[in-house]
């Protein structure tokens, strides 16, 4: 472990080693904000975060040479990701696993008032996998939000209706981390932040699908939440 330098008087604190991914598998899964082309002309990490992240490591590690998995969906939910988990994840012995699922799921219970999409059936099938992950396997977890660039809230919208639906989802995300262990990131909180400054088209053209710079921002994020960068 290493330390930081300190000037007299002051109290050493020790800085964590950097993650090793050399020689190790990092698989992102979730929906069409992970996939972003990556099964068509963007194939195989698409043009999103992952590919952005990659590029990041290994730019600035170019040492560790690790296998990048981009297993998004567009439209994906988390019953189709329970649906494939085993497929997508379980047979691909990860050493590293990133999940970012749930704005679907919220738009589902929200639009169509269906049940099935609701916090509580959320969490449920997003447990069940955590469950048979960490019974199967042993990987390093991180749980991202779901998140929503938008600042409306004040006329009758479907919009605000899902700013208003989407802190018990990032509850639910919160609570699995907490429970496996895992590294959370709280993206919604993230963008809402930075939307007190910028515009929301800055980062993406509507709510969900981020552009480039809102990509950037994702991939940065994971970065720091890694401990890969400050």
């Amino acid at each position: 472990m290493k330390f930081n330098k300190v000037q007299p008087g002051e109290v050493e604190i020790p800085t964590p080693p950097l993650p090793d991914f050399r020689a190790k598998k990092i698989v992102f899964i979730g929906d069409s904000i992970t996939d972003t082309g990556r099964r068509q002309d963007f194939y195989p990490y698409g043009k999103g975060y992952v590919s952005i992240f990659r590029d990041l490591l290994i730019s600035l590690y170019p040492e560790q040479s690790t296998e990048i998995i981009n297993k998004g969906i567009s439209g994906d939910n988390i019953p189709g990701l329970r649906e494939r988990w085993e497929d997508d994840v379980i047979s691909q012995s990860p050493d590293w696993l990133s999940i970012l699922i749930g704005i679907n799921d919220l738009h589902q219970a929200v639009r169509h008032g269906l049940s099935e999409f609701d916090p509580e059936n959320y969490y449920r099938n997003y447990k069940e996998c955590l469950e048979i992950t960490q019974k199967m396997l042993s990987p390093n977890i991180i749980l991202i939000t779901p998140f929503y660039i938008s600042r409306a809230n004040t006329m009758d919208t479907f919009r605000k209706k899902v700013l208003e639906s989407i802190p018990a989802y990032i509850e639910k995300v919160e609570k699995l981390s907490r429970e496996f262990s895992t590294l959370f990131l709280n993206l919604h909180e993230i963008f809402q932040a930075k939307l007190a400054t910028y515009e929301p088209e800055t980062f993406a053209p509507e709510p969900i699908h981020p552009n480039r710079t809102g990509h950037t921002v994702i991939a940065v994020e994971l970065m720091k939440t890694l401990g890969l960068i400050k």
